[in-house]
């Protein structure tokens, strides 16, 4: 009996070996090629070369900022060259009176350089960079043509144009996918309770709501002061 016993387990374990190795997962059936985007595929491309094979023209090494592109930026969403490159880039112009609303870039440093115009430019670090007074430091710039400033990835920044001429400036980003957070829109998304806490209860109720419908929702915000001097209609 002893025996009988040891066949019919060592008989069930074989079956049951059998069973698990035919039930096994099979291999994942690979996506065709054509189910993605040429962005897709060249970020799944093995190598350089591979990328190179997925652009096959001299005209997909070209960006046209000329052309009808609604946001003055190339990433690697609508220039596939970019991937794998490691940067973004942008160029277009901040018109006259105007500022750019505060906002941050939480996967790329920004250099933003002036090529016409005039810009003042405020940049606030990460917390516990300090001034002199033992607060947070604003770092202001008074930037001219030809000149550069940098905005580290994280950091709260804005542009000012005072002048009566649009300004004209290109930006390059660390990030093929660089990503904007607008400040004041994204804080006051936060529950009622949140935000009164947040500002010390300065600011409760029915008051949190009219300035959530205050904000500006334009990417140039108009300065007020500058439109009276140039004598410009807002």
């Amino acid at each position: 009996m002893p025996f009988a016993s040891t066949l019919y387990f060592a008989t069930m374990l074989l079956f049951a070996l059998a069973f698990r190795a035919g039930a096994a997962p099979q291999p994942i059936t690979r996506r065709s090629s054509s189910d993605l985007s040429l962005t897709a595929q060249l970020r799944l491309a093995d190598t350089a070369i591979e990328r190179y094979q997925l652009l096959p023209n001299d005209s997909d090494f070209v960006f046209n900022f000329t052309g009808t592109e609604e946001l003055p930026v190339a990433t690697s969403q609508n220039w596939p060259a970019l991937v794998g490159v490691g940067t973004a880039f942008s160029m277009s112009q901040l018109p006259a009176c105007s500022m750019s609303f505060l906002h941050l870039h939480p996967r790329a440093t920004e250099l933003f350089a002036l090529v016409s115009g005039h810009i003042l430019s405020e940049m606030i670090p990460q917390a516990g960079v300090l001034d002199s007074n033992n607060k947070q430091r604003v770092i202001r710039t008074d930037l001219r043509p030809g000149q550069v400033t940098i905005y580290p990835a994280g950091s709260f920044h804005t542009q000012v144009n005072p002048d009566c001429e649009p300004a004209n400036f290109t930006a390059a980003f660390t990030s093929d996918e660089f990503a904007v957070s607008l400040v004041a829109e994204q804080i006051f998304s936060f529950r009622d309770g949140v935000i009164a806490r947040t500002f010390g209860q300065s600011i409760a109720g029915q008051d949190i709501e009219r300035v959530r419908d205050a904000i500006p929702t334009d990417m140039a915000i108009r300065v007020d002061e500058c439109l009276s001097k140039c004598g410009i209609k807002q």
